[in-house]
C-alpha cells in the first residue's frame, strides 16, 4: 500500500466523469488499497477514486462505529426516498463545510474488487457519504450543491490521522492491558465488497 496525492478544489479532474472498472486484476485491488490507505491518513470518512487522480468509478466508505467497511466499483443508484439536509465536508475542498440535501435511503447496486455484483441499502449518514462519494464519480463536488457553506475548523488542533490514533491507543494497550473483544473487532471491520479480502 501506498499514500496517494488527495486532489484539490481548483483541480481539473474533480470536474471530470470517472469511467467504469472492465479489468478487475491486482492493479486494481493496489489501487484499492492505496485508497485506504490514503482515507486513513488524512481521517476520511470515504474517498472516490479521482480525488487521488484515478477517473476511475471506485469508492470506499469505513463506519467505524458499525466496524463495516465498504468497497463499491461501478455503483448505481437503483432506489431512493426521502430527503434530509447533513453537514458535508471532503478531504478535496480542506476547512470549508457546508449543509447539501441528500436522500434518507437509497439503494445501490455495485460489484466488490473481483467483479462479484452485490447490493448495498443505507440510510443516515451512510447514505449522504455514499451519494457525496457519488457525486465525485461524476465530477461534482458537495459545493456545487450546498447551501450555509463555511469555514471549518477541526477538532483537533492539527488534523490527526485515525492510523495515529489507532497508533496512540495501540500504545496504551500495550502498557497491561489487552484490548476487549470489542476493541479486538475494531482493528479488522467487516468488509463489504471484496469480501474475499477482508483478511489481506
Amino acid at each position: 500500500m501506498a499514500l496517494r496525492q488527495i486532489r484539490q478544489y481548483g483541480d481539473d479532474i474533480l470536474q471530470k466523469k470517472a469511467k467504469p472498472v472492465q479489468v478487475f486484476d491486482s492493479v486494481l485491488h493496489r489501487l484499492i488499497d492505496d485508497m485506504w490507505e490514503t482515507c486513513l491518513e488524512y481521517d476520511g470518512l470515504g474517498m472516490a477514486a479521482p480525488q487521488i487522480g484515478m477517473l476511475r468509478q471506485i469508492i470506499v466508505i469505513e463506519m467505524e462505529e458499525e466496524d463495516i467497511k465498504y468497497e463499491l466499483i461501478n455503483p448505481v443508484l437503483v432506489e431512493s426516498s426521502g430527503n434530509e439536509v447533513k453537514t458535508e465536508a471532503c478531504l478535496s475542498v480542506p476547512n470549508k463545510q457546508g449543509d447539501v440535501d441528500r436522500p434518507m435511503y437509497i439503494k445501490i447496486e455495485a460489484v466488490d474488487r473481483y467483479g462479484e455484483p452485490y447490493i448495498v441499502e443505507a440510510d443516515d449518514l451512510l447514505a449522504a457519504a455514499l451519494c457525496h462519494e457519488m457525486d465525485h464519480l461524476e465530477g461534482i463536488l458537495f459545493l456545487d450543491k450546498a447551501t450555509n457553506i463555511k469555514d471549518r475548523v477541526d477538532e483537533d488542533d492539527g488534523r490527526r490521522s485515525r492510523r495515529n490514533k489507532k497508533d496512540k491507543n495501540n500504545k496504551q494497550n500495550k502498557k497491561g492491558q489487552k484490548p476487549g473483544k470489542k476493541d479486538a473487532k475494531k482493528q479488522k471491520p467487516k468488509l463489504q465488497g471484496g469480501k474475499r479480502a477482508a483478511g489481506r
